[in-house]
């Protein structure tokens, strides 16, 4: 790593002497080159976005794709890396601001820039000045040379003597010249998340947002797939892969211009958010993060998935707890007796931990349903009269960890918070208030509502330090779009709101950087990069159907590793088996969400030997790599298999969803296995006293026979899975 780091430095240092009009800034990882140039005008441009050039003298010839003339014009071949608005520029601005004099131009040139080793890569930083205005720009750039990942994000700050109003503050802007452009897309709503779809790109704008500003991926997910020149496939093609980490109003503009260039801008929606900058003040936009690849969709996921578990995922090389939840199975109605007998079940069932859910808090207002006691997190004294410290005790000598539910940022209108702090709410003046979910979001973009929600978490670990996991709700959108706290300054609410969210997160990771937290908002609708730093892993969907979930978790394995997503056991769609139910969940973080008291004998024994099980193979299932194998969307079954580095272990998930009467049955070959090796095949995961049906099974094949000829894996039965476990001999 050291030589990459030490090659890519040296690089920059060569081109950069070599005259103002070839000054050359490689971001490079081992596989990927993203070229900025300097052209004679002073503007810096995007020269080259592929393959890794491997000889360094090809350089030189660059130059001829950057088309800035002296006189600072700007051709069709002109791809500003930041443009900024109101000057000769026709199309989407990656900046604009209107300075106070009333002028809405920015033009931005270079000034500097120089690159460091950090963590897993290397950073480069660009400074860029407005030679007019007193304003400057800092791009970053980190290139994670093995993972072939690169993330960028950009700084703005002025120094005018009053504000500026800041009204389009793209994270970075890309550049893509191919003949065809196709855009797969993950939209979403409750129930139904990371719905796949794709269309190609035609001249102008196609714009995926959202403007929710809590909550705010429910409808739309923040990352997107691109295939350039044919649509995004598997195991074949040209592809990008693209995300951003902002816990808000996201937006993606994709811009064909009319030459057939592509631009590519991911940035902060805009939506009702003109912001009022202060001189001094830095600007920070989101990280967007993307990778290329040659060969599909595949490999640019595990890029994804082996940086964010190495530099991004809170606790990403850690391990995960599995669970046991109440939610499904008690709802608002237990009480501490109830709740120390399914604390039992937990360890009966050989999990990690009991994962008590919303419903435990207000006095006043108590919460027995979702229209009262949001925001009062107090024990309530009549379900349990012990409080947390009688639950952990109850969970300590039951054998199993204690977790707790929570949704901070919330207040219902009917709570003791809400009658003495109603400023603390985000609700409009002078109009009918609407209540979504019987709820009002809290006010981040206030200090005191920061320190109030910081202070859920920090009383509940004071007085009960071995709570050990949080589950962490946020079930409503914004609506009544007005900060009591910010006044005339509404532009900064939906920004400010989300910084307040980090400020208090980052409050919590500082003061107990080891507990673990599941991000969680009605299911899907946050999942986000950035907050998946506090965060151990996120809640997929409230849909537990295992057939739905099948559909969900394909969508959300493009971006996230296993170890991100939680999948559940439940009751929904009891026409499944729990052996499906079960299996399709342990292709993620496993947990469970049922009374054991439900389960036949023989199932609660299947339950317990599939929990050790996927015990066993986390090394695969959380650490591995994926291979997305057959997919639900192209028929009736869906495959995926995971491989652990060095390929003498690995999982196949195999799945029947529903199956046409005497449809063709093909093998489903294998990826990531050491051809050279010799692999023992078994089906695991099955039910008491019954005998595999495959005929593979207790067999060794080579890896080369399994990748090139297959396993006869899938069935023409409903609702079939199966787990097959591989092991080099």
């Amino acid at each position: 790593m050291r030589k990459i780091l030490v090659l890519l430095a040296s690089l920059f240092i060569l081109t950069h002497v070599n005259g103002q009009e070839q000054k050359q800034i490689c971001i490079g990882t081992e596989q990927t080159y993203l070229i900025l140039q300097v052209a004679p005008n002073g503007r810096l441009y995007q020269a080259y976005l592929g393959d890794k050039l491997v000889n360094q003298q090809d350089l030189r010839h660059l130059s001829s794709y950057v088309k800035g003339g002296t006189d600072g014009s700007v051709s069709t071949r002109g791809w500003e890396v930041y443009p900024g608005s109101g000057a000769e520029d026709y199309f989407e601005p990656a900046l604009a601001i209107t300075h106070t004099d009333g002028n809405p131009s920015t033009i931005l040139r270079y000034i500097s820039s120089d690159q460091k080793a950090v963590n897993g890569g290397t950073e480069t930083t660009i400074r860029l000045k407005d030679d007019q205005y007193p304003v400057e720009v800092t791009l970053h750039y980190v290139a994670y040379a093995q993972e072939n990942v690169i993330k960028t994000w950009s700084e703005i700050k002025h120094m005018e003597k009053k504000p500026v109003n800041l009204w389009r503050y793209a994270s970075t802007m890309l550049y893509f010249s191919h003949a065809n452009y196709y855009l797969t897309e993950f939209s979403s709503d409750w129930a139904k998340e990371a719905q796949m779809s794709s269309q190609q790109l035609q001249f102008g704008k196609k714009v995926l947002e959202t403007k929710l500003g809590s909550r705010a991926a429910m409808h739309t997910h923040p990352f997107f797939e691109l295939g350039l020149d044919q649509p995004a496939q598997e195991a074949q093609g040209r592809v990008m892969l693209g995300t951003v980490g902002w816990t808000g109003n996201f937006q993606f503009t994709f811009e064909v211009d009319n030459v057939g260039v592509l631009r590519v801008i991911p940035a902060i929606n805009p939506y009702a958010s003109e912001y009022e900058l202060n001189p001094n003040e830095v600007f920070t936009t989101p990280e967007f993060i993307f990778t290329l690849s040659n060969t599909g969709t595949g490999e640019a996921s595990r890029n994804f998935h082996d940086w964010a578990r190495k530099y991004q995922l809170k606790d990403g090389q850690g391990d995960r707890l599995t669970l046991l939840n109440n939610w499904e199975n008690t709802h608002f109605t237990f009480n501490e007796e109830l709740l120390g007998e399914l604390m039992k079940e937990a360890k009966h069932l050989g999990v990690d931990m009991f994962l008590l859910d919303d419903g435990w808090f207000g006095n006043k207002h108590p919460r027995n349903n979702d229209r009262a006691g949001l925001g009062d997190w107090e024990v309530m004294r009549s379900k349990l009269p012990g409080g947390i410290p009688a639950l952990v005790r109850s969970a300590k000598e039951a054998g199993v960890k204690f977790g707790i539910w929570i949704e901070p940022e919330m207040v219902n209108p009917k709570s003791e918070l809400f009658e003495k702090h109603p400023d603390w709410a985000i609700t409009l003046p002078n109009r009918e208030t609407y209540y979504y979910r019987n709820q009002l979001v809290l006010d981040l973009s206030n200090p005191k509502v920061q320190d109030f929600v910081f202070g859920v978490v920090d009383r509940i670990l004071t007085e009960n330090s071995e709570v050990a996991f949080f589950k962490w709700d946020c079930n409503s959108p914004i609506t009544n779009i007005y900060s009591p706290y910010l006044k005339n300054k509404q532009g900064k609410l939906y920004i400010d709101h989300v910084r307040g969210i980090y400020n208090v997160l980052n409050r919590v990771k500082a003061k107990y950087p080891n507990v673990p937290m599941m991000l969680c908002s009605g299911g899907g609708a946050r999942c986000d990069y950035e907050a998946l730093k506090y965060y151990t892993e996120f809640w997929c969907s409230d849909n537990t159907d295992p057939v739905e979930r099948l559909f969900i978790q394909w969508g959300f394995s493009q971006v996230f590793p296993a170890k991100a997503m939680c999948a559940h056991v439940t009751s929904w769609n009891k026409n499944t088996s729990v052996k499906f139910r079960t299996d399709v969940a342990s292709m993620c973080k496993l947990g469970f969400d049922l009374g054991l008291k439900e389960l036949r004998a023989d199932e609660l024994a299947y339950c317990q030997e599939a929990v050790a099980n996927w015990k066993r193979l986390k090394p695969a299932i959380l650490d591995g790599s994926q291979y997305r194998l057959v997919s639900p969307y192209d028929g009736n079954h869906m495959a995926v298999m995971y491989t652990i580095s060095d390929r003498n272990k690995a999982v196949l998930f195999s799945y029947d969803i529903h199956p046409r009467y005497g449809e063709k049955l093909l093998p489903v070959k294998l990826q990531g296995l050491d051809p050279a090796k010799n692999y023992r095949v078994k089906e695991i995961n099955l039910m008491p006293n019954a005998k595999s049906g495959l005929k593979a099974n207790e067999q060794t094949y080579s890896g080369d026979y399994l990748m090139k000829v297959g396993l006869n894996t899938f069935t023409t039965n409903q609702t079939f899975s199966r787990v097959i476990e591989l092991t080099a001999e």
